[in-house]
C-alpha cells in the first residue's frame, strides 16, 4: 500500500476516532441499545401492552425480570419497545433539524446580503424561544403525537446546524475555485450541492449527534409531562411518569430506574460519539 493511501484524510480521521476511548465505548453502547430495540420481540418475552391486574407492581422476579408496572405490564418488555419510540423521535427530529439547518445555512452563506440577514434573524427568533415551553404549547394546541413532536423538535432546533453551516460557507465562498465557478455562471443551488455540502459534511455529522441527544431528552421530558408519546404506547419518558409519586420513588425503584438509566446512558453515548467525531474530523488534530 502506498504512503499517500496511509495518509488519506479518511484513514487519519478513522485513526483519531479509534483513539478516542469514550467514543468507542459510546458506539458499543449505542449498538447494544439499537440491537435490543430492533430484536425486542425476541428478547422481551412478554407483550408490552398486555394488562394483568393480578400482577400489579410486582417486584423483579424470574417471570418478570424488571417487575411489573401499575397495570401489571412487564417493565422489561416495555423498556425494550420504548427504546424504539424514543430513538425514532430522536433520530427523525435530528434529521429534520439538520436538513433544514444545512439548506438554510448554506444558502445564507453563499447568497449573502439580505438573504443571509433574513435567515440569521429567523435563527435568532427560533433560538429566543425555550424549546421545551414551545413544545408544550404546540402539544396543547395540536394534541400530543409522535409526528407533531418530531416536526416541532426538528423545526425549532435547526438554528444550531444552520449557524455552523453558514460559518463554514462564509469562509468557503472566498476560495478561488468557488469564485471561479460563480464567474462562469454557476448558480447558488449548484454551488451548494457541489462545493458547500461536501465541505460541511463533517461538521453536520457532529451537530446531528448532538441533535439526536437533544431529541431524546425533549421527548422524554414531554412524555413525562403527558404531552408526548401517549399510553399505552411505551416510551422511556412516559415510563418515568410513575416517578412523580414519592411512594414509587422510595419503594418501587424498578418502575423508574430502568427507563431513567436507559435515557442517561443513551444520551451520554451519543454525546461521546459526537465528541469523538468532532476530534476525528478536525483537520487541526495531529494524526
Amino acid at each position: 500500500m502506498t504512503a499517500p493511501a496511509l495518509r488519506s484524510p479518511g484513514r487519519m480521521a478513522l485513526r483519531r476516532f479509534l483513539r478516542h476511548r469514550l467514543a468507542i465505548a459510546g458506539v458499543v453502547v449505542l449498538l447494544l441499545v439499537v440491537l435490543t430495540t430492533v430484536f425486542a420481540p425476541l428478547l422481551a418475552g412478554h407483550d408490552p401492552l398486555k394488562v394483568d391486574l393480578s400482577q400489579v407492581r410486582q417486584p423483579p422476579s424470574g417471570e418478570h425480570v424488571l417487575g411489573t408496572d401499575g397495570s401489571g405490564r412487564d417493565v422489561f418488555a416495555r423498556l425494550l419497545y420504548a427504546g424504539r419510540v424514543s430513538l425514532l423521535v430522536g433520530v427523525c427530529s435530528a434529521l429534520l433539524a439538520v436538513v433544514v439547518g444545512t439548506v438554510l445555512g448554506a444558502v445564507a452563506g453563499i447568497a449573502g446580503g439580505w438573504v443571509d440577514a433574513l435567515v440569521m434573524r429567523a435563527a435568532d427568533v427560533f433560538l429566543s424561544f425555550p424549546v421545551l415551553v414551545v413544545m408544550i404549547v404546540i402539544a396543547g394546541v395540536l394534541g400530543p403525537s409522535i409526528t407533531t413532536m418530531v416536526v416541532a423538535i426538528g423545526l425549532f432546533t435547526w438554528p444550531r446546524a444552520g449557524r455552523v453551516v453558514r460559518g463554514v460557507t462564509l469562509s468557503l465562498r472566498e476560495r478561488e475555485y468557488v469564485q471561479a465557478a460563480r464567474a462562469f455562471g454557476a448558480r447558488t443551488g449548484w454551488l451548494v450541492v457541489h462545493h458547500v455540502l461536501p465541505a460541511v459534511l463533517g461538521s453536520v455529522v457532529v451537530v446531528a449527534t448532538i441533535a439526536v441527544a437533544d431529541g431524546i431528552l425533549i421527548e422524554a421530558s414531554l412524555s413525562f409531562l403527558g404531552l408526548g408519546v401517549q399510553p399505552p404506547l411505551p416510551s422511556w419518558g412516559n415510563m418515568l411518569t410513575d416517578a412523580q409519586r414519592l411512594t414509587v420513588i422510595s419503594q418501587m425503584p424498578w418502575l423508574w430506574l430502568p427507563p431513567g438509566i436507559a435515557v442517561a446512558i443513551t444520551v451520554l453515548s451519543v454525546n461521546f460519539v459526537g465528541d469523538g467525531l468532532r476530534d476525528a474530523l478536525d483537520p487541526r488534530e495531529a494524526s
